[in-house]
């Protein structure tokens, strides 16, 4: 009988450099070949060498504290530049932190590529309980557009050249690269892995739409009486303005944008309907969709919108047309192209439309506009402030620095900020999106100040600071020109929540109004402020700006500013006491 061989396997031989290199070393340059230059992070086993080597290649590397935040940060630049961002995680759990943010990159349409550690699959797939064991290229394949996985180091270069071309190509989305252990640690002879690298060409190419749908759209669009233009965040990552504002100011018509379109026209232009949301909805007989989605923000386009109206729609992905309601003229293709044809074929066309709809909306703009500053100036001596107080105080600093990217987060935070503040630049403004999720601001204003080199404002709530607070430290290490500004009022939604038991708990909307944000900053190097009045907050928000630093501004409001979202407060009972500052 054979005596079974007990000798422990060779540990792996370390490559003998220059001579030999690792599949670390082939993705940091698949990714510089492909033209990357930041990746966003957390490092640890199996993927901390990666990211010095992909230093190395001259490539940013802006580490972390938690994943989530570094996926935001790499949709971001996605949204702002058109080219993918990309996010690096550890294995196992890192890789779940950062799928969160792949995932709403895919439903936002940013492009995006998670690369993470993964345990080697053969071990996973047969359950033997290697470190920290998940098959991460399954879990991932449902909530992302393209999944990929690298079994060896051979692999990396298409692999990462693929993922960039699908997540550019058509509907942008967010791609996931499972990077095995086996791959990453794979020692090869230094020129067999230069032979593998090369790049790639044409990753995106743009698809014209049929002459027919354009035609069809023309002739609707033309002998429209009410017409208007919607403008989602699809028309603002396109990157095509000036053609927008050809179509919009060459013929007079309205247009209304969405959160993350602000800015693509001005707020204010003449021509803006921001303030006419229900009476395009209700009255308009025909609106062309640019870039955005008949869902939820829109009432799946019918109950509240005019029975009658005709509904033409430009995107690129051919899914999306008949979603919800019938679409009368979809154009299906390539955003610019779909533009360029639409207007050589309005070209020495007379439109429809009656002199009386554009007058009515600039009318209904004047007289609501009124309205909201009335509101503004009652609510400027507030004391202690509330939202409006604040906002009333933030907007004219904003507005007079249009160049600034504004990152907005909360409920009421929200909700007022985006009502209030007029946008009069493209991607300027980054918030929560389709999902309408909390927990995306740190990680956006870092991804935004890296990407751009632009400053950055991020108004946040307190509730959707607590997500990401700790990743102001990223912002502090590497010095971004990022003022983080949180409006406290001690809770979710607001600092009043009762408990409907006998409990000497708090309420679970209930966070704490006397929380003093600013110490965070202190701790981290920030230059940071604690207001009170509106005319601290004016001095804190200028100062900060003009430092072009890290800056933390911690403003009190009061516990009864902000109401629920949701429309669930018939659920709650009246306060049993006041609540103040």
């Amino acid at each position: 009988m054979a005596t079974p061989n007990t000798t422990p396997a060779p540990a792996a031989q370390a490559p003998h450099y220059p001579d030999q290199v690792t599949g670390m070393y082939v993705l940091a340059r698949a990714l510089k070949n492909v033209g990357i230059e930041n990746v966003y992070g957390l490092v640890g086993i199996p993927i901390t060498e990666a990211a010095y080597l992909i230093q190395g290649q001259g490539i940013r590397f802006v580490g972390f504290r938690h994943e989530q935040q570094a996926g935001m940060a790499a949709a971001t630049e996605g949204f702002l530049t058109k080219k993918p961002g990309v996010l690096m995680t550890v294995s196992s759990l890192g890789f779940m932190n950062g799928l969160t943010a792949t995932a709403n990159a895919t439903v936002n349409c940013y492009p995006m590529i998670q690369i993470s550690g993964a345990s080697d699959p053969t071990m996973v797939d047969m359950n033997m309980g290697t470190y920290e064991q998940l098959d991460q290229f399954n879990t991932a394949k449902p909530v992302v557009k393209a999944v990929f996985r690298c079994s060896k180091a051979e692999d990396i270069p298409s692999a990462v050249a693929r993922a960039y071309r699908a997540a550019v190509s058509g509907r942008p989305g967010g791609v996931y690269i499972d990077m095995t252990t086996p791959a990453l640690g794979q020692v090869m002879n230094r020129e067999d892995a230069e032979k593998l690298l090369y790049q790639p060409v044409d990753v995106y190419s743009p698809v014209a739409p049929n002459q027919q749908s354009v035609d069809r759209a023309v002739e609707i669009l033309s002998s429209a009486k009410r017409p208007a233009i919607l403008l989602g965040k699809g028309a603002a990552y396109a990157q095509v303005d000036d053609k927008i504002k050809t179509l919009v100011e060459k013929y007079n018509i309205p247009y209304l944008p969405m959160s993350m379109a602000k800015g693509l026209m001005p707020d204010a232009g003449p021509l803006s309907a921001l303030s006419c949301r229900s009476t395009i909805m209700k009255e308009a007989d025909v609106v062309m969709v640019i870039g955005a989605r008949l869902n939820w923000m829109l009432s799946f386009g019918k109950g509240k919108w005019n029975p009658a109206i005709k509904f033409i729609q430009l995107d690129v992905e051919p899914q999306e047309i008949d979603v919800n309601v019938p679409i009368a003229a979809p154009v299906v293709g390539d955003m610019g192209l779909a533009l360029d044809a639409i207007l050589a074929k309005l070209e020495g066309k007379t439109m429809s439309t009656d002199p009386a709809w554009l007058t009515s909306l600039q009318a209904e703009t004047k007289e609501k506009n009124a309205k909201f500053s009335a509101r503004l100036q009652a609510n400027k001596d507030a004391s202690p402030m509330d939202h409006w107080t604040a906002i009333g105080a933030i907007k004219p600093i904003l507005e007079s620095n249009p160049d600034i990217i504004l990152v907005n987060e909360g409920a009421n935070t929200l909700d007022d900020t985006r009502d209030a503040v007029d946008m009069s630049l493209p991607r300027h403004r980054v918030d929560c999106a389709t999902w309408a999720i909390m927990g995306m601001g740190i990680g956006s204003a870092i991804g935004a100040a890296v990407a751009t080199g632009k400053q950055v404002v991020a108004v946040e709530g307190d509730s959707a600071f607590g997500f990401s607070g700790m990743d102001f430290s990223t912002i502090c290490r590497f010095n971004l020109p990022v003022t983080v500004v949180i409006l406290n009022n001690g809770g979710i939604y607001n600092g009043i929540g009762v408990p409907l038991d006998k409990t000497s708990d708090p309420a679970p909307t209930t966070l704490d109004i006397h929380a003093r944000y600013d110490k965070l900053g202190e701790a981290f190097g920030a230059k940071t402020y604690y207001v009170t009045t509106p005319e601290q907050l004016t001095q804190a928000l200028n100062e900060s700006i003009a430092s072009k630093k890290p800056s933390l501004i911690d403003v009190q409001l009061a516990a009864d500013s902000g109401k629920e979202s949701g429309h669930i407060g018939y659920l709650n009972p009246a306060p049993l006491q006041d609540i103040t500052v």
